[in-house]
């Protein structure tokens, strides 16, 4: 492979299986960011030798200039070394794996630059999806989705005829708690909402699972993505995780992707596309697996799901809102302040008491609504 990449996120789950891929295919790695992480990152960076890293807390920066002493290896802190990474000259492709609205900056810093994405952060287009295509557009770049899901839908797309998708469809897990009511549901815990029956993941992204607001976030950042309206659309619960996703096509054909729970399988597609290598994922034994399962989601018990398909109707900066508003009450849940149902009423009163936005989506209006709509909640609590 002749492909340079930045990793912005590296110390997360999708950044070290990102690495895995890389140095299977002797990808060569020129950047690497973190959050504040520097034992995991000194590591990644000793193993890759990229030419620079940056963590985004400058005290942790520090600690990590003065362990990477004894390399040529470049450290930065704070917001300018993440850009710089997302930036990087050598770079052709940027994986973002950014946790939350945080990686919207980042996106754009690289689309910038022209550099290719392979984005794992589903925030970038949940709050800035309009501003991003425009960026795109203007600079030439391609996008490449790491989500499982929407990865599945980019595999089945392959060679179709343009104007041929008839409708997609998400599957989902269920999360930790398909099943549950309401009431069953007033006192889990922290530690049960962790507890995902088949992907192994951060904890926001595992928390969104559990609510299924991660579902909705995917109906709006596949609305993006495919140029698909919200009413064609579909999410259906399948708890195997074996079967990623669908498309319908105009003839009623629906095509699938399959493959184990392994996200190193979307991961690598996006690094590699259009080929395809050898995997270090395992191979999906269906007579092993006997049977699938499908369900509809739960849209009273799970709300947030059909908050963030009203808010992807409504558009403008409606999804900045919805998303800001559960990125807020994820944190106060997992600083258990508040309980776990209060997740989607905190979305849902958000959205709601929102008065809707007028004129062209811009930059500072997407981070505005978001500032205002997180310190809201967490000033609340």
């Amino acid at each position: 492979m002749t492909k340079t990449i930045s990793v912005l996120g590296s110390t997360g789950s999708i950044g070290v299986q990102t690495l895995e891929v890389a140095a299977m295919h002797r990808i060569r790695v020129c950047a690497l960011t973190a959050n504040r992480s520097t034992g995991l990152l000194e590591q990644q960076a000793r193993q890759f030798r990229p030419a620079m890293v940056a963590l985004l807390d400058e005290a942790a920066a520090g600690q990590l200039r003065a362990a990477l002493a004894d390399t040529d290896i470049r450290v930065y802190g704070g917001a300018e070394g993440i850009r710089a990474a997302a930036q990087f000259p050598e770079t052709d492709t940027v994986v973002n794996a950014i946790v939350g609205v945080a990686g919207l900056l980042p996106t754009l810093a690289a689309i910038e630059a022209g550099k290719n994405l392979a984005l794992a952060n589903k925030e970038t287009l949940v709050a800035g999806g309009s501003i991003v295509r425009k960026a795109m557009q203007q600079h030439g770049v391609k996008l490449y989705p790491v989500d499982s899901e929407h990865s599945a839908i980019f595999q089945c797309l392959q060679g179709c005829p343009e104007n041929s998708l008839k409708k997609i469809i998400l599957t989902a897990s269920g999360g930790s708690f398909f099943g549950k009511t309401r009431q069953e549901l007033e006192h889990v815990t922290v530690e049960q909402a962790l507890c995902h029956p088949n992907w192994s993941m951060g904890k926001k992204i595992t928390i969104d699972s559990a609510t299924m607001m991660n579902k909705g976030l995917e109906v709006i950042e596949a609305s993006w993505l495919f140029d698909v309206p919200e009413d064609r659309i579909d999410v259906l619960i399948h708890r195997e995780s074996i079967i990623h996703s669908l498309i319908q096509l105009n003839d009623n054909a629906v095509l699938a992707q399959l493959g184990t729970a392994d996200m190193r399988i979307p991961i690598q597609y996006a690094l590699t596309y259009p080929q395809r290598l050898p995997s270090p994922a395992g191979e999906l034994d269906l007579a092993a697996l006997g049977s699938i399962s499908f369900a509809r989601p739960d849209n009273e018990t799970f709300a947030c799901l059909p908050i963030c398909r009203e808010a992807l109707r409504r558009g403008g900066l409606y999804p900045t809102v919805a998303n800001a508003a559960n990125e807020a009450a994820v944190q106060l849940f997992l600083e258990r302040k508040i309980s776990f149902l209060q997740i989607a009423d905190l979305v849902g009163e958000a959205v709601s008491a929102f008065s809707g936005s007028s004129g062209e989506m811009t930059l500072e209006a997407i981070l505005e609504a978001d500032k205002e709509t997180r310190n809201k909640i967490l000033i609340s609590r």
